[in-house]
């Protein structure tokens, strides 16, 4: 098993900032990618940025500039700074990590259960 646990969502104001973690704990051998994603009401769940084994990045072009991916491979923790924060960034955010298990060779995705960002305006 495998499992991921989101923390950092809040309430903030337009223009400030904030900082989300995930840690991901269990039957971890290895993990390829971590990302984060978001889902606003009413609106599918979309990507927000990517972030591979070796460092390379990737992000939506409505957050690139202000969120910035970070992880820490000896932690297996991937981090989410978002500055600049607008009232279109309300969502709920979750954590996804690509994951080779002690059980099975193959990499799956997992994801966890979410944490609220909301930007008030």
């Amino acid at each position: 098993q495998v499992q991921l646990v989101e923390s950092g969502g809040g309430l903030v104001q337009a223009g400030g900032s904030l900082r989300l973690s995930c840690r991901t704990s269990g039957s971890v051998f290895s993990i390829n990618a971590m990302g984060w994603y978001r889902q606003a009401p009413g609106k599918q769940r979309e990507l927000v940025t990517t972030i591979t084994s070796g460092g390379h990045t990737n992000y939506a072009d409505s957050v690139k500039g202000r969120f910035t991916i970070s992880r820490d491979n000896a932690k297996n923790t991937v981090s989410l700074q978002m500055n600049s924060l607008k009232p279109e960034d309300t969502a709920a955010y979750y954590c996804a990590a690509e994951v080779q298990t002690y059980i099975s060779a193959v990499l799956r995705w997992y994801w966890g259960q979410g944490t609220q960002v909301t930007v008030s305006s």
